[in-house]
């Protein structure tokens, strides 16, 4: 990516856990800004039942679909045999271009990832298929909608959930509680966020400030961006306004901030 100067001065807060949060860190230096990283929520790798039940059925598998990186990486962790057992006819789907390139280091390779990078894509690509009476592997966080496995299930398929990690909130709330207080005395210029839960635990952690934080965020003196609509919808029941791109990427999304930002100036 070219550097430039669209972000030039401006503090841009940065809510998605720590273990993701450096391509935006990078992306937003390299456009002249300053990265604020404050994680809203926290990953867990879990060694749950479900997630060894997965496991156990790795050789009945017609598919496996990963919605994220931290789910490879848990199933990996706790599951150190699972490519070896995986069914050789498994044929397996992602929801997005960096969960891919995870997927290929662990030497697995993709067949169906989405134009849109959401549970809703990934729906409309099986959709194409028949996956009547198919066995679907889905390792992810059980916080995540129910949209991707009921889909699944009404197409006929049998899914075995994995709780493969917890998305928590932070263990230390302190730098959550300083960036609260600094979007209320309007310190930062941005704030973005890449799903909701990172929007609700934030104003689940504000405590009696969340009028307030609402109310700042409302006067749109700090812009607000967004990954995509599923996690705008959370802002929009507060009346928040927030900025979207068209590509569901958090490179996209900080480019459309950047934009913007420069249309304010």
């Amino acid at each position: 990516m070219n550097k430039s100067e669209g972000f030039k001065g401006k503090t841009i807060a940065i809510t998605r856990p720590i273990e993701r949060a450096q391509p935006a860190v990078e992306i937003v230096k390299d456009n002249g800004g300053i990265p604020l990283v404050v994680p809203t929520l926290e990953l867990e790798a879990f060694p749950s039942k479900s997630l060894i039940y997965l496991c156990s059925e790795a050789q009945n598998l017609d598919w496996i679909i990963f919605t994220s990186p931290a789910s490879l990486k848990s199933l990996f962790k706790y599951c150190n045999d699972f490519k070896e057992n995986l069914n050789p006819e498994c044929q397996v789907a992602v929801i997005g271009p960096r969960t891919e390139r995870v997927l290929n280091k662990y030497g697995l390779n993709t067949d169906i990832m989405p134009d849109d990078y959401t549970a809703e894509g990934l729906l409309k690509e099986f959709q194409k298929i028949d996956i009547k009476d198919k066995k679907i592997g889905v390792p992810r966080t059980f916080k995540a909608r129910d949209v991707l496995p009921e889909g699944l299930k009404n197409m006929g398929a049998t899914v075995i959930l994995a709780e493969a990690y917890k998305s928590i909130q932070p263990k230390d709330k302190s730098k959550v509680e300083t960036l609260i207080d600094d979007v209320i005395k309007g310190n930062i210029d941005a704030i973005t966020f890449t799903s909701p839960l990172t929007v609700t635990n934030l104003f689940e952690m504000a405590g009696n400030k969340k009028n307030r934080l609402i109310e700042n965020l409302k006067d749109e003196k700090i812009m607000v961006a967004v990954i995509g609509p599923i996690t705008q919808k959370p802002l929009n029941n507060m009346g928040i306004e927030s900025i979207a791109p068209n590509k569901y990427t958090v490179k996209d999304m900080l480019m459309k901030l950047m934009d913007e930002m420069k249309g304010m100036t």
